[in-house]
């Protein structure tokens, strides 16, 4: 303490952590030889009653506290099984009453053993607490106050909606995509199990609910038989497969997408009927060595490429179930350098009261427009002489290298000459 405001500080720390390691199994190791194996075997039914209080007592105060505080009953739960061991500071207490005479021996090693027992539990219930604290929440008779908290803090859900996204989740992902769909003016509604992020989400006119996706009955409330994708953005793995699986058994054509932490956790999430799965290692990977490439200033068309090819050739290898209704991908050997884009015509672009025979992208660029979409209507194979307007949507197939040809062409002002952009001419 006294050298931590000094300029010693950063070198003091890092000549003290080589021993943090050691003095944490210094720690349980004086702990164990203060242990008397005696007591425990001897007495084996009063120390598992008396770890039976302790874990029962400390996840029921420490469940009723969060609950106190605005949090649902399932992370309730699932704090009380993270914290329901005996703390380092108890064990000075109890030698404390040893020495004061208020707990004899016997009684001092039975909690002391009682103690220990807690410890070694910790990593198993701690690896389970997500799916224990979800099984006790739908069997525990305190599911009315879930109920009742239910009502009082969340508006009624929509009574009429239809073709539109599900957010579970409404962290950093969930927000950034609600932005999105919201400037699009695509409907969207969001479910949130933080109450807080939920007040402060209502504040700002969100459409967000205090609810857990793993509910039926809350999925059925926000439409999921009428919604046309599902987006799980939630870091909980064991909740995540959960609402896949029961998101995919009530509406067999959503289309869901999931995040999840690790490339692992693919394919399983896959198998209970996930479109797609966003692995966030492998982004953030695809996100490192761009970074890399941009400081190492090599060519931003460079990065562009060496990251399709990494996000192709690694999520090919990532999804075991094709996609239903996308036959391309079954002549992969042939078709695997193809890609299909769309693009919105912007009003004073090159494109803008443009034919497709003035454009002539497929010289230009090497993409081929294969469909026009205009005010919800679909024009497929359109004609060359069919003019273009703004906020058309055109739909183009070609390499990838070709579609940002035609990105960066289609781009140009209609004051700014028409340039052959094309690399291979």
């Amino acid at each position: 303490m006294i050298i931590s405001e000094s300029e010693y500080a950063a070198q003091a720390v890092s000549d003290v952590l080589p021993f943090k390691e050691s003095f944490t199994g210094l720690f349980f190791i004086s702990v164990g030889m203060l242990l008397d194996l005696g007591v425990l075997t001897g007495n084996v039914g009063g120390v598992s009653a008396m770890v039976l209080i302790i874990v029962l007592l400390k996840v029921a105060v420490i469940t009723f506290a969060s609950m106190a505080l605005g949090n649902s009953l399932k992370n309730s739960l699932t704090a009380g099984l993270y914290l329901f061991q005996i703390g380092e500071f108890s064990f000075i207490l109890a030698l404390e009453g040893k020495q004061q005479g208020l707990l004899t021996e016997n009684l001092y090693q039975a909690f002391l053993s009682a103690s220990i027992i807690t410890m070694i539990m910790t990593p198993f219930l701690i690896r389970g607490s997500s799916s224990i604290a979800e099984w006790i929440a739908k069997k525990t008779p305190l599911r009315f106050i879930e109920r009742k908290k239910r009502r009082a803090d969340r508006e009624r859900y929509p009574t009429s909606i239809s073709d539109h996204v599900i957010i579970i989740g409404f962290g950093l992902n969930g927000g950034n995509l609600a932005r999105v769909l919201r400037s699009m003016n695509i409907p969207y509604v969001a479910l949130e199990l933080n109450s807080r992020t939920v007040r402060a989400a209502r504040r700002k006119r969100e459409p967000i609910y205090y609810g857990d996706g793993t509910s039926v009955e809350i999925m059925h409330k926000v439409g999921i038989k009428n919604a046309s994708v599902l987006v799980v953005a939630i870091s909980d793995a064991a909740s995540t497969r959960r609402i896949v699986q029961l998101a995919r058994s009530t509406n067999p054509d959503l289309y869901i997408i999931a995040r999840t932490k690790y490339v692992a956790e693919v394919e399983q999430l896959k198998s209970l009927g996930a479109n797609d799965v966003i692995p966030e290692e492998f982004e953030t990977s695809v996100e490192i060595f761009s970074k890399v490439l941009h400081r190492m200033q090599v060519p931003v068309n460079d990065i562009r490429e060496h990251i399709d090819k990494i996000r192709q050739d690694n999520y090919l290898a990532l999804r075991a179930v094709k996609l239903p209704r996308r036959y391309l991908v079954e002549r992969e050997d042939i078709l695997k350098n193809i890609a299909i884009e769309t693009y919105r015509i912007r009003a004073g672009s090159i494109a803008d009261e443009k034919t497709l025979s003035d454009l002539d992208l497929r010289s230009k660029t090497g993409v081929t427009v294969i469909g026009i979409e205009r005010a919800g209507e679909v024009h497929r194979m359109p004609s060359a002489t069919l003019r273009l307007m703004a906020d058309d949507v055109l739909l183009f197939i070609g390499k990838r290298s070709d579609i940002d040809c035609a990105v960066d062409y289609l781009g140009l002002n209609e004051v700014e000459p028409p340039q052959l952009i094309r690399k291979d001419m």
